[in-house]
């Protein structure tokens, strides 16, 4: 009781979740790993399993990058990072998105997708050429990894994270050589980048931000772990950082994907120019961009993000790609 998984026990438990049909089981299982807390091990041997085991995407980039945060927040703000992948793609730099519908958020990437006029769940193939011919693609996580309808019911009944939230942005089927990934929880920052470190990746943040924002955040501090050549090293950011000024994010919040999608749609169509949404939005672009290598600071990154937004690229390569999944 309380103990942490063995790394050989990881495939038995991860089976015996998946096959599991008993809502009341997997509830109590989940709710009694939230009371002992998640470990790094756990996360880095279950990761390691749905690695070897997803299907995957073949890209025909060297540099390619994912945005994506592990839900949870209490932050309940639109979905920043999947207006951000639009406008990282737009800014010349192949996105391959992983992501689900919401289990503990109000909107998931695959339901503010869908509300964008995008087929979220287009299968594997679909999302291959979609990635090395106009670069950007989305992967639906449930077409790419064995889980099961139970395991995503439970999960959204429960009201908080899981070890699958950890775990899921660590996965990413394409293999993707860069991450951004935002965390729910402050603790988690040395366990998700320690297992990332271990799983391997060329330069990647994890981050989470002062004010409870898996994302880069306008209205304060963000707590980064870079993990790059093998090790992990830990700062912090501000929007200064990125030439912006500090500014309040409480109207950014959203309580669904119809919302979301709105200022989704309008931070990229560039109605919503010089506005504390379009700025949060081109703060974690150009974090991407940054750890890609495309920009050498995160002032360069953020104006190559303005320029994605306000050219109309960024609301291109979201047409392209609706487009593209539909045929």
């Amino acid at each position: 009781m309380g103990n942490d998984l063995p790394e050989t026990d990881a495939v038995v438990l991860l089976d015996s979740l998946i096959g599991s049909t008993d809502d009341v089981i997997l509830a109590e299982i989940f709710r009694a790993w939230n009371d002992k807390e998640i470990a790094e091990d756990e996360i880095y041997s279950i990761a390691k399993i749905m690695r070897g085991r997803m299907r995957g995407v073949r890209s025909s980039h060297k540099t390619f990058v994912d945005i994506v945060g592990t839900g949870g927040s209490k932050a309940k703000t639109f979905n920043v990072s999947t207006a951000a992948a639009f406008v990282v793609a737009g800014g010349g730099v192949p996105v391959a998105k992983h992501g689900n519908k919401a289990a503990t958020s109000n909107s998931g990437s695959a339901d503010v997708l869908s509300e964008l006029g995008i087929e979220p769940t287009a299968d594997a193939a679909t999302a291959e050429r979609c990635l090395n011919e106009i670069g950007i693609c989305f992967m639906f996580a449930p077409n790419f990894h064995r889980l099961s309808p139970t395991l995503g019911k439970v999960r959204r009944s429960l009201g908080f994270p899981t070890i699958f939230n950890c775990v899921g942005p660590l996965c990413n089927p394409a293999s993707a050589p860069h991450q951004l990934i935002g965390v729910w929880d402050r603790e988690l920052l040395p366990k998700m980048a320690n297992a990332l470190r271990r799983l391997g990746t060329k330069k990647s943040w994890i981050l989470h931000a002062e004010s409870g924002l898996d994302e880069i955040s306008l209205d304060g501090p963000t707590f980064v772990a870079e993990v790059a050549d093998g090790t992990v090293r830990y700062f912090q950011i501000t929007p200064e950082d990125f030439g912006v000024a500090i500014n309040i994010i409480d109207h950014l919040r959203t309580n669904d994907a119809v919302s979301s999608a709105f200022i989704v749609r309008d931070v990229l169509s560039g109605i919503m120019t010089a506005t504390s949404a379009e700025s949060i939005v081109a703060i974690n672009a150009a974090a991407a961009m940054y750890i890609c290598e495309a920009a050498n600071s995160l002032k360069t990154g953020f104006e190559m993000s303005i320029e994605s937004i306000r050219t109309g690229n960024a609301e291109n390569k979201l047409n392209q790609l609706a487009d593209a999944v539909r045929k």
